[in-house]
């Protein structure tokens, strides 16, 4: 059988998808170490990050999906890809590039995290320190396929706003 389609980005974020625990069971306060980008950051670190002038927040969900699903309040719409045909954005580097101060530090929103490993790896390529906020904006699918109730920016109770 052929290799699956975006294989190289599932397996990473499948392997640590949901949000780290420590041992007392809090939530992961550091970044974790992560291959070909800085790291993976917690929706709360991420969020602590951003609100201190520490990092930029990155959406890279498409334009339908934020539209649709809800957006988050002062993060920079930066598309990974977009509608028709979930096709990748041709405009990427550069609107990541604008979006992001030299020397600055990004964290980078997706759905549950997938999208936004690959585009955490595409920063570090161009020289940005990236990282991928866990979970997403809805987090995993439940036992019914439903998402946004088992973590994600939503349930976490970070800023959002609907339209």
């Amino acid at each position: 059988m052929p290799r699956p389609r975006r294989m190289d980005e599932a397996v990473p974020a499948n392997q640590h998808s949901g949000q780290r625990q420590d041992a007392d069971g809090a939530a992961l306060q550091a970044p974790r170490v992560a291959e070909g980008y800085a790291g993976d950051v917690s929706p709360a670190l991420a969020w602590q990050w951003v609100q201190d002038g520490q990092a930029v927040l990155i959406d890279v969900r498409s334009d339908a999906e934020r539209e649709w699903v809800g957006q988050v309040p002062g993060a920079v719409p930066v598309a990974w890809k977009q509608w028709p045909g979930m096709a990748m954005n041709a405009e990427f580097d550069a609107q990541l590039r604008l979006a992001v101060p030299e020397g600055g530090r990004a964290v980078l929103l997706c759905r549950s995290g997938v999208r936004s490993v690959a585009a955490a790896r595409r920063a570090t390529e161009l020289g940005i320190t990236a990282y991928n906020i866990l979970e997403g904006f809805e987090g995993d699918a439940d036992g019914q396929a439903h998402r946004g109730r088992k973590g994600g920016w939503r349930y976490r109770g970070l800023p959002w706003r609907q339209g």
